[in-house]
């Protein structure tokens, strides 16, 4: 039975199969480990090395931990920002379990930063992993595919994980391609952590007097990194697109296989 490990200190889950993976999460967030969910993502990478002499699975592992950092960030705010304004944090939860309803989205997700325990106890029973049998599983919630059936599970050889389409990811566009976008969404979890990092203090220098001022606080922070980093990728996007058309009208021939990697 394949246990997964992270770490001298960290506690070990078992992820032998899609339900004790399900069950795994879960538990992570009762041990108060957010910065181990990355650790159940798995995202194939190709065989490719860039110019700088990083690897692509190397890429996508310092996307994952700089993802694993800003989820233990996020989840040390939302605490402290319980502690700090109960009363309002419960008014919170309500009315956007209300509001979520009225646009028919699932209320657990405007709940998960000031509830996040009693979240999980009521969507670990709605979400069902179904074992295909050819190391695959399928993933439902309340018996309907989970996030339009794009998100699966995949059985490796340190048990099962999350996964993504990832020919299917590539082919939209918005899949990081080259080494310099791996590094903008690295920045992006970065930018966000140190934001909410920034956010942490004001909340321990007592400077909100109430939920909704520090509420808006974090959106203005948290907003400004994500846009700043959300246009560079984009111009970066558009800028191998546009190298990609002018290539293939010049000479009719398909994108070569090794690209330069030198930033714009």
């Amino acid at each position: 039975m394949p246990l997964a490990l992270w770490g001298c200190s960290d506690p070990a889950y078992d992820t032998s199969t899609p339900q004790r993976m399900l069950s795994a999460a879960e538990q992570m967030l009762v041990d108060e480990r957010p910065d181990l969910l990355p650790t159940l993502i798995h995202l194939q990478p190709r065989d490719i090395t860039y110019d700088d002499g990083v690897t692509e699975a190397s890429a996508i592992d310092d996307v994952r931990e700089k993802l694993g950092d800003m989820l233990a960030q996020l989840w040390r705010v939302a605490e402290k920002l319980r502690n700090r304004f109960p009363t309002e944090a419960s008014k919170e939860v309500r009315a956007g379990q209300q509001a979520a309803s009225q646009r028919g989205l699932p209320p657990w997700i405007t709940r998960l930063l000031t509830d996040p325990r009693t979240v999980i106890d009521e969507q670990r029973t709605r979400l069902e992993a179904e074992d295909l049998g050819d190391g695959t599983a399928a993933l439902t919630i309340d018996g309907e595919p989970a996030f339009g059936g794009v998100l699966g599970m995949l059985e490796t050889g340190d048990g099962w994980r999350f996964t993504v389409p990832i020919e299917l990811a590539r082919s939209s566009g918005w899949w990081p391609d080259t080494r310099h976008e791996w590094a903008v969404v690295a920045a992006l979890m970065l930018g966000i952590e140190n934001s909410l990092r920034d956010f942490e203090k004001e909340i321990d220098g007592d400077k909100f007097a109430s939920l909704g001022e520090a509420s808006e606080r974090v959106g203005r922070i948290v907003g400004e990194s994500v846009v700043v980093q959300s246009i560079i990728y984009a111009q970066m996007k558009r800028t191998k697109e546009t190298k990609e058309s002018a290539a293939t009208a010049g000479s009719g021939d398909p994108e070569p296989a090794v690209r330069s990697e030198t930033p714009e």
